[in-house]
């Protein structure tokens, strides 16, 4: 009777300890999933043919919150003219500058820029490069200019970390800005 008892503690302990074992260090981690503090964002127009090449640029050297942007300049294209549209974002909080540019690149298939003229008809916008899924990215691409106007030209970086699928919808912004656009 005393091994049978003996018997059942230790089996009654050995199975206590087997469903409240630790579980693998990385079962339960989630991913980082926090937007990238972007204190500037560069737009580089380089003229189709001429090859002349426009900067415009943001710059909130705190970040979202606090004190002012420092620049926020208007865009200013020519009508009916054709762009390589580059995109450059940077993190100036820090000392040296971070490239945030990079890191976008790195983790392509996790962010989306999606550029809104409005009217529309001031500026479209076409992907020039894409991700390992074939969805667009926009740190690259092709922008025309349409006729003359004033408008604006939101710019989204959307952060889409597992659930990009080419369109707007999921995530959240790192950064999102309206630009005032003048074709002339």
């Amino acid at each position: 009777m005393k091994l049978n008892r003996k018997l059942a503690y230790t089996l009654l302990i050995g199975m206590a300890a087997l469903f409240t074992q630790c579980k693998d260090s990385g079962e339960n981690l989630t991913p980082d999933d926090e937007n990238e503090l972007i204190t500037s964002v560069i737009l580089n127009f380089k003229e189709t043919g001429s090859g002349a090449m426009s900067t415009f640029t943001f710059r909130d050297p705190d970040g979202d919150g606090g004190n002012a942007a420092t620049k926020f300049d208007t865009i200013s294209l020519k009508a009916n003219t054709a762009y390589t549209l580059t995109v450059e974002f940077l993190d100036e909080s820090k000392s040296p500058v971070v490239d945030i540019t990079k890191d976008i690149e790195e983790e392509k298939e996790d962010h989306l820029l999606i550029f809104t003229a409005s009217p529309a008809s001031l500026l479209t916008y076409s992907y020039g490069d894409k991700d390992k899924n074939n969805f667009p990215i926009g740190l690259l691409g092709t922008a025309t200019a349409g006729a003359a106007g004033l408008g604006k030209l939101k710019v989204q970086l959307r952060h889409q970390p597992g659930t990009k699928n080419g369109t707007a919808a999921p995530g959240s912004d790192d950064v999102q800005l309206d630009f005032n656009l003048k074709v002339k």
